[in-house]
């Protein structure tokens, strides 16, 4: 030990610092890993506990009836519920799905490799599958049970997916990924803005699909709304456009300018054709000198 302490005491009293100092981050970091554990622990138990109170929940709907006097009405306002639930859920989904904007603002929504978000999608599934025809179809009652578990399933699995996707937004992605992501929001603004030109729009979807190639795959459905807001017909002077409006729109009222300009150019020969009119009576001469010469004789 005493070769030990000995060049212990070569070393400046300085070092001590920088040590400590190394020492007290490994162990902040050491704690913000132990903090994040923690959270993720905290978050698989409250999305397990929201799980099973939506099934218990689900169970609970079907408790009164067992002591209803009129169980196909009682079932047939069940389902009813039901189905409006159902509709709720897939409706909001399909506003992140059918809208690229939030597509490009929350990208794991759409993305089925995320955890939470393939969660919602076999959610999804097990949902529609067990949706019985009408709510005047003639259901069994373990039928009713299991697709009220599975609306209950349905209904939390998104609301974690659309937490998480709120949470993250894009921060899976590059700083290059996340300039291209915000480029092809500013496009996007400019591919379905009214006031710009057919040009400029086409110009500017373009752009967006080239930016998103790669990064955000786009359902067929949502590239068809897309085009659909991109080739909308802008609205000119006859619906309370300006003029501006109208000769962007280049159609029309281009031509009707166009058109006004000829029939006015073409005016001026209208004289002419009015005094060739007086020459018929010369094309008709001869039958009018026909009856002098059946008297000459």
């Amino acid at each position: 030990m005493e070769p030990f302490f000995a060049w212990l005491g070569t070393i400046p009293w300085w070092v001590i610092f920088p040590i400590m100092g190394a020492a007290g981050g490994a162990a902040k970091a050491w704690e913000r890993g132990a903090k994040r554990r923690h959270e993720r622990r905290i978050e698989t138990l409250r999305v397990k506990g929201e799980v099973k109170a939506a099934q218990l929940a689900a169970r609970g709907r079907t408790a009164p009836k067992e002591v209803d006097s009129n169980p196909p009405v009682a079932t047939n306002d069940l389902l009813e519920r039901l189905f409006a639930e159902h509709d709720e859920i897939t409706a909001r989904w399909l506003d992140y799905e059918l809208d690229v904007a939030k597509l490009i603002a929350f990208p794991t929504m759409s993305d089925g490799r995320q955890p939470l978000t393939a969660g919602f999608l076999r959610a999804k599934k097990t949902a529609d599958a067990l949706r019985p025809a009408s709510a005047d179809a003639t259901v069994p009652e373990q039928r009713i049970t299991e697709y009220l578990d599975a609306v209950g399933n349905y209904a939390v699995a998104f609301e974690v997916a659309e937490k998480e996707a709120r949470r993250v937004r894009d921060s899976g992605f590059s700083d290059a990924e996340r300039k291209k992501l915000d480029r092809a929001q500013k496009l996007l603004k400019v591919a379905v803005d009214e006031s710009a030109t057919q040009a400029e729009r086409n110009l500017a979807y373009k752009r967006v699909r080239e930016e998103l190639d790669g990064l955000i795959v786009l359902s067929e459905h949502a590239v068809e709304v897309l085009e659909n807001k991109v080739a909308r017909e802008i609205a000119g002077p006859h619906s309370g456009g300006s003029h501006s409006g109208g000769s962007r729109s280049g159609g029309s009222h281009s031509g009707g300018s166009h058109s006004a300009a000829r029939s006015s150019a073409a005016s001026p020969p209208a004289p002419h054709v009015a005094a060739a009119r007086p020459a018929a009576p010369r094309s008709a001469a001869p039958n009018s000198a026909a009856p002098p010469k059946e008297e000459a004789p």
